[in-house]
């Protein structure tokens, strides 16, 4: 297993994948009409004081200028059995939300029915890197469920996680 100084993109996209990430879909709502949403996979928290989150889009991104128009975001983590609906929210030229039932957060960002967890966001900062754009976001309002699984991909595909100990607090918040 030798590195190699420019990776080729595809082996490196590759290696990247035996890193197991669950995945979200951040949608909006506000000012954007119709909702827009796209799926995440660079999906992180930052920090608990202020409460901060950060995701990774692409500049090529079409739906991300469309977010960004939105007064707030919802971060939905994706449960176990979405892996369609985050295809669906992954690729373009589709109706994203056609036969998909949400709800508004407090806000009025999309909660996508089925999220194990969901976080009403407004932006916070923005940082270039590379081909992706850092977007960090202050956590206003948040809701999760303790009975459910998320989606884990690895090497692309659908996996699953369970905790061994759901905790002593489950519900929502």
């Amino acid at each position: 297993m030798a590195a190699t100084v420019a990776p080729d993109h595809l082996a490196y996209r590759g290696m990247l994948g035996s890193f197991p990430t669950g995945v979200v879909v951040v949608t909006g709502h506000g000012r954007v009409a119709p909702p827009a949403g796209l799926s995440i996979s660079s999906f992180t928290s930052v920090s608990l004081d202020p409460p901060l989150v950060s995701f990774c889009v692409a500049h090529t991104s079409t739906t991300w200028p469309r977010l960004r128009a939105a007064s707030c975001w919802c971060v939905n983590v994706l449960g176990a059995g979405q892996h369609e609906l985050c295809r669906r929210f992954a690729t373009a030229g589709v109706d994203r939300f056609k036969d998909c039932s949400w709800h508004p957060s407090p806000g009025g960002a999309p909660v996508l029915d089925g999220a194990v967890a969901w976080l009403e966001c407004t932006p916070y900062a923005e940082h270039r890197a590379g081909d992706h754009v850092i977007v960090v976001a202050r956590v206003r309002e948040f809701g999760h469920r303790r009975d459910g699984s998320p989606l884990v991909l690895l090497h692309g595909e659908p996996g699953r996680f369970r905790a061994a100990d759901s905790g002593p607090d489950g519900g929502t918040r």
